[in-house]
This record gives C-alpha cells, structure tokens and sequence, in this order.
C-alpha cells in the first residue's frame, strides 16, 4: 500500500500526516514553536525554528507509520500562506526572521501605495487588495531595513520565498526555488491573469525579479528530496486554505468552505474565471492543475482560535480550549456581549489595520461565561460577514451551495457549529475528516504520483459526519445581527485615521 506524506506548516505548529492510499490516516506527528512579537502588532518566526520542526514531525510521523522513504509515494507540502522568508542564495541564511501573515508593520508602505494611486492597478492584476496581510510589502520592508539587503538582493544573492519555497529548498538542499500558483497568488506580485509575476507590481514594490522562485501547477514535480533515508518526490503544493479547499473536494463552481484554526478563511470556487468583488473580498487562485487556474473568491479573517487563545493566555479565564464551548452554553442568554476582535486590525469585509479590538455590553453581571460565548460568538458573525458578501458577489441564479462546509481546530465545538448555522441561517456541515487541509495537500502530491484520482472521484469520498441546521428564531438572529453590526461600527469609529 503506498503512503503520500503531507506536510502541514502551520502558524503556531508543524504537523506530518501520513496518508494512506484509501486516504485514512496512518500516522499524525505536531510540534508547536514558538511567536516572536518585537513590537505592538509585529508577529515573526524563526525560519529555523519552521525548518527543524517540520523535519521532526516528518521523521516521527514515518515512524509512527512503520514505513521508509520506499514506502512514500509522494511528499506534498501546505503552509501559511503570506508569511516571508528572505534568505542568502550560497549559505541559505535568513537575513531577518520570518515576517508572519498577521503582521502589521507594513500598514504605513499600505498608505503610501494608497496614496500614490496605486490600489487600481494592483487590485486588477493580482486580484488582491492593498493590506499588509499579503507577502509584497512583506518584502519590501526587509530590502529596506535589513542593511544591505536591497543591493545584495539586486545583485541576485537573496532569494524570496513563502513558507512552501523554503521548505522546498531546504528539502532539496538549496537546489530548487519553486513556488506553486495558490502561495503566488498570495504576494501582490503575481498576476493571476497571465499566470506569472507581474513586471508593473514588481516596479511599483520595488522588488528584484531575480529574487522570486518558479510558479509551477499545484501538481506538479518541484524537486526530490534525500533526507529521510532515500529518495522522495514533493509532487504537491498549496497554500493552507486553497489545500482545505481541495480537502473538502470544493471542485464546482459554488461550493464553500471556511477553515478555522488561528484565523478564519473562507473561498467560494467561482470556476475558470476570476470574479471581481464589490464586496471587498480577494479574487485569488484555488488551484491550477495541467496549466488550468481555478479561482476563488476569498474573506480573511484575522482572529478566530486565536481569540479563544486568548482567553486562554491572556485573561487566564480557561485552561483548554475545549471549556468555551460549554461555557458558553451556561451564560446568561439575557445578556448580549459583542466582542469584536480587531487584535490586528480587522480583515474582511473591512480591511481596516488601525482599529483594535472592544467589548460591547458589559454589565456587573457579565463573566467568564459571557466573555467566552462572546468569543465564540465573534467568530460566527464575522463568518457571516463573509458569507453575506460573498453571495452578493456570485450573482449565479441560485446556484450557490447553501451550505457551508467548515474544517479545523474550533469545528470541534459543537456549540459554535450550532450557533454558526443559527446566524447564518443555513446548513453548516462537518467531515468525517477533519484534517481536511492536509489531506488536500496530500491529495494534490497523490494526485501526481497517480495515487489519488481525478477530482471528480477524488470527491465521492467526502463523507459527512454532522450537519448542523438553523434552529434560532429570526426575531432572536436579527437582534443579534443588527447588535453586531452596531460592535463594528463602534470599532471603526474608533480608527485614528478617521475624521469623524
């Protein structure tokens, strides 16, 4: 029986999953390492710290799964998307730590690009919007504040990669700098339109050419690697939400998926051909296989898990995550408190990185049952932000799937299921197969290696493990809606920038 290892490198963890050929699991190995935040709304890692924990838990994993590099068929790799990496091309050095999806510093690159009357013509050609979330600016602080780095990288000796690129070349010992389309569709530098970077969104962030990897299919050959007892082919790359949407076999136009795990994403497949939002939302590449992009619409939203975490880490309220849920169950239902997360700023529909988090309808009464149904809660009303506006956008005759299909870490709570339906007001199904990201990953690798099947086979074997129906009156979601969005408003009334 071949086995297809994938290799998911994730915010706080890195895991190994090995996949058998009916897609069970075999083996899991995980090993969190540790966030690094040098300043208020800076988040780092160290891309060493990446590397070493992603090489245990592989080695662990084909341990606990009895098998030898003879026994893998493929290595498939997802990641954090738009965290950067810049590292010198001979010794393979870092020359700044990892810049993490969630950092912020870049908010002031954002307004000038804003400013200079650039936001049209990025959006057009890679789909995304002017945010520091993506890796393009990412980049361009580092050339910049690193010393020398700028006319080091102009001269061809720093190379650039998201999370998946330096995990390539570390595997292949420096020999391959590649890069699939989902990760470059993530960098404001690629055009997803011609399917390969863009010279005019280089010009404008002022990054080197020489300094970017190859853009390859999401199935695709991208090197071999020796390192764990012979010879292995990484034959699949996606970045983690694109990988969730593989997972959850969102193959037709229509379909959607939200993952929940540090951050909340969900991505609408809208087929061959991109659809630009009026909602605010991102146009990006699902996947592209044999030369073919697939495109999504995308809503990111920064805080999800991560605000139970810190329930957890920062007000000391819980000691596991799974308590929140049956606290929020036994909170006082006649008490409606809004927490809007806006930690680092707030994501889609929004976009807005100057506002910072509140609490809305605190009484003497309100404790930590409240603040832990509030959080719970915050994730479900920003999951209908995006679901809102992502209907807005598909005006496909009704042709969208009413349901959502939800994976991840926060997915295990059953109350938070329910009351993600109850506000959405739709059906909120769960996989059999939670590890749904990197079973896509998996699948992509599979895929090429001739494992795995055509997508569409590949999808008979979704199975549902529960469906979650809407059973809050609408007098009670209307309340609770319009009490939401009197908590964003609120927030972003508070943004320094605003005149009013």
């Amino acid at each position: 029986m071949p086995f297809v290892l994938a290799i998911d490198q994730g915010t706080t963890s890195s895991r190994a999953i090995v996949f058998r050929d009916d897609i069970s699991i075999a083996a899991v190995a995980q090993q969190e390492f540790p966030q690094h935040f040098p300043a208020s709304g800076w988040v780092e890692h160290e891309p060493e710290d990446i590397w070493t924990s992603t090489l245990a838990t592989c080695r662990e994993a084909l341990r606990r799964a009895r098998a030898s590099a003879a026994d893998i068929a493929a290595i498939g790799i997802t990641n954090q998307r738009e965290t950067t990496l810049v590292w010198d091309r001979t010794t393979g050095t870092a020359v700044h730590r990892a810049i993490v999806w969630q950092d912020r510093r870049t908010a002031d690159i954002c307004a000038r690009l804003k400013a200079d009357g650039h936001e049209g013509a990025i959006s057009a050609r890679s789909g995304l919007i002017i945010d520091p979330y993506f890796s393009g600016t990412k980049v361009a602080w580092i050339l910049d504040h690193v010393p020398g780095a700028r006319a080091r990288a102009e001269r061809g000796e720093l190379m650039f990669g998201t999370v998946d690129t330096y995990l390539v070349w570390r595997l292949t010992g420096g020999k391959v700098h590649v890069t699939d389309a989902t990760n470059a569709s993530r960098t404001l530098l690629f055009n997803i339109h011609t399917g390969d970077w863009d010279d005019e969104l280089l010009k404008i962030l002022r990054v080197p050419r020489v300094m970017l990897p190859e853009v390859k299919d999401s199935a695709a050959l991208f090197g071999e690697t020796g390192l764990f007892g012979g010879s292995i082919a990484i034959r699949g790359i996606a970045g983690d939400q694109q990988a969730a949407t593989i997972g959850q076999a969102c193959f037709t136009p229509g379909m959607m998926k939200s993952t929940y795990g540090t951050g909340c994403f969900a991505l609408l497949n809208t087929g061959a051909k991109p659809v630009v939002s009026n909602n605010k939302l991102l146009t990006t590449v699902a996947y592209q296989l044999d030369g073919k992009r697939t495109y999504a619409l995308e809503g990111s939203i920064f805080v999800a898990g991560s605000a139970v975490q810190w329930l957890r880490d920062g007000l000391g309220l819980i000691r596991q995550a799974s308590e929140t849920g049956p606290l929020a169950e036994a909170a006082d239902s006649a008490q409606d408190v809004y927490l809007v997360p806006a930690f680092v700023g707030l994501g889609a529909p929004y976009w807005n990185p100057d506002v910072r988090g509140a609490l809305f309808g605190l009484t003497r009464n309100t404790g930590p049952k409240e603040l832990a149904k509030a959080a719970l809660e915050s994730v479900c009303y920003q999951t209908y932000d995006l679901w809102a506006a992502m209907r807005a956008d598909w005006p496909d005759g009704g042709t969208t799937s009413p349901v959502l299909r939800v994976d991840g870490g926060m997915t295990a709570s059953d109350w938070t299921m329910q009351r993600l339906a109850d506000l959405l007001d739709a059906p909120v199904d769960r996989p059999e197969i939670q590890e749904t990201t990197a079973l896509g990953a998996a699948y992509l690798a599979g895929l090429s290696a001739g494992v795995f099947p055509e997508p569409a086979r590949f999808a008979d074997n979704w199975r549902l493990e529960r469906r979650f129906r809407p059973a809050m009156s609408e007098p009670t979601r209307t309340r609770k809606l319009q009490g939401w969005r009197k908590a964003i408003a609120g927030v972003l009334a508070s943004d320094p920038r605003s005149t009013s």
